[in-house]
């Protein structure tokens, strides 16, 4: 199904602009809590609530505005979740991944609360190519719910860790077959966590019941190589599951499971997730991919998109595209108005939200992985380097601040970076990965917290490390 833009579409999506951190709109906040309780509860902070930016740092180094680090056991990529005074991080160790590690800590200090770990269902050999811990946990006012490349999907109390329940996707479904792994991380409703499991052997997308684990639903996919997450875009006020990955973007019912809609004139949408600013709102990236094999297709995949319905039917329509924007890793978010793509290079284009025309394209010092941060009027742009670039939210190009959070001199890389790697070229391109990485960010009132690989930090105003 091919759409073209449409003027009709091309409503005021202002009405976003209030909201701080506006591309995290769901349909519902997962689980029930005070209005005040700090939580970022599932991947890019959906269901987030909302921060002001002055409460957050807008500079910081190792000596300026740190409140705490912490030393994590194994390695991760996933982002850290927060749900009232509790931070929870994943982790995987050993040589062949067989530990899945998970790990509660004091919101206030960074104490840890509790750690559990368990074998993985399937092993694989520790590759700076291949993920690792990448999909973010979810976590709600009951429970946190984190689910592993390995294939397991386990539930834990937030008190003591206490497994509620656990599942072997792999065991169930069948292994997951995928030359660089898995990343996609769980997407929630109030009762139900949805798993996208897109890969070259059996595809699918499940929902499950958070309280048992149970399967609500299972639908099947094409198999593809992909490692973006589903999100929750409400479409008149209901719940969709949208998915954009390899060759598709497909809206499903988060009641049924059935797929509504189908939109398959995109390519390269292989990692960005579909971040929805508003009912039935959403934009899609696509990028080159390794060599570039993706480059045409990614040229004309970067766009915002519209769903509703129109009678019985579920219909898709572009607003507009960009061809120059094209992200690697992280998403591209909508913020106060205006959308925001990222490529690899640190080259950051910003769009009108609502008509797509072009603000400004500029290269800011930071060769970025992450998806975007906006918070007030603040974008945070997390280099992979430990540096961070926060610019002016809204049309003009203005840096607030430039901050570097290590020292990436003092920090040796992995002495055995390659050994484990079958071809030269891996070999030596393994010595970029094994330097250390910010991988991700999240926001709750008073405090930023960034994720390093081994390390999570916590950013406050005023602080100062001990």
């Amino acid at each position: 199904m091919n759409s073209k833009p449409s003027s009709r579409l091309r409503t005021d999506l202002l009405v976003a602009a209030s909201v701080l951190l506006v591309f995290l709109v769901t349909p519902a906040l997962p689980g029930e809590s005070a209005p005040d309780t700090p939580k970022w509860p599932g991947f890019l902070g959906a269901g987030a609530g909302e921060v002001d930016a002055e409460s957050i740092p807008l500079e910081w180094s190792e000596s300026k505005n740190l409140a705490w680090q912490a030393d994590l056991a194994g390695y991760g990529q996933s982002s850290p979740v927060v749900w009232g005074d509790r931070v929870f991080v994943t982790s995987i160790d050993g040589p062949e991944k067989e530990r899945c590690l998970v790990t509660a800590l004091a919101l206030a200090d960074g104490s840890k609360l509790w750690q559990k770990s368990f074998d993985a269902s399937v092993k694989t050999k520790w590759s700076y190519f291949v993920s690792k811990a990448a999909p973010t946990p979810a976590v709600d006012a009951d429970a946190l719910y984190v689910f592993f490349e390995s294939g397991d999907l386990v539930a834990y109390s937030h008190d003591d860790g206490e497994e509620l329940w656990r599942r072997s996707l792999s065991k169930e479904y069948g292994e997951i077959d995928s030359e660089f792994g898995l990343a996609a991380s769980p997407a929630q409703t109030k009762d139900r966590l949805f798993v996208l499991v897109d890969n070259e052997g059996a595809s699918y997308l499940l929902a499950v019941e958070k309280r048992t684990g149970k399967e609500v639903w299972r639908t099947e996919r094409t198999s593809r190589q992909s490692w973006s997450s589903p999100a929750i875009v409400p479409v008149d006020g209901v719940p969709c599951v949208v998915c954009s990955s390899e060759g598709s973007v497909d809206g499903y019912s988060a009641e049924t499971g059935e797929r509504l809609w189908s939109f398959d004139d995109v390519g390269g949408n292989t990692a960005a997730t579909p971040l929805p600013f508003g009912d039935g709102r959403f934009l899609v990236g696509a990028g080159a991919g390794r060599g570039g094999r993706n480059a045409a297709s990614a040229r004309k995949s970067n766009f915002a998109m519209h769903v509703a319905r129109d009678g019985d039917e579920v219909l898709p329509e572009v607003t507009w595209r960009t061809e120059e924007a094209t992200p690697t890793f992280g998403s591209p978010v909508v913020h106060a108005g205006h959308a925001y793509w990222v490529n690899r290079a640190g080259v950051v284009y910003c769009y009108d939200s609502a008509t797509g025309e072009q603000r400004y394209a500029e290269r800011v010092d930071a060769q970025t992985w992450a998806t975007p941060l906006g918070v007030g009027d603040r974008v945070y742009l997390f280099g992979k380097d430990g540096n961070t670039v926060v610019l002016a939210a809204g049309p003009e190009f203005r840096v607030l601040a430039r901050n570097q959070l290590w020292d990436a001199s003092k920090i040796a890389p992995d002495p055995k970076a390659g050994e484990n790697e079958e071809s030269e070229e891996r070999r030596r391109s393994a010595a970029m990965f094994a330097k250390p990485v910010q991988y991700a960010a999240a926001a709750v009132p008073g405090t930023l917290l960034v994720r390093r690989g081994r390390v999570l930090y916590a950013l406050r105003n005023g602080s100062a490390p001990e």
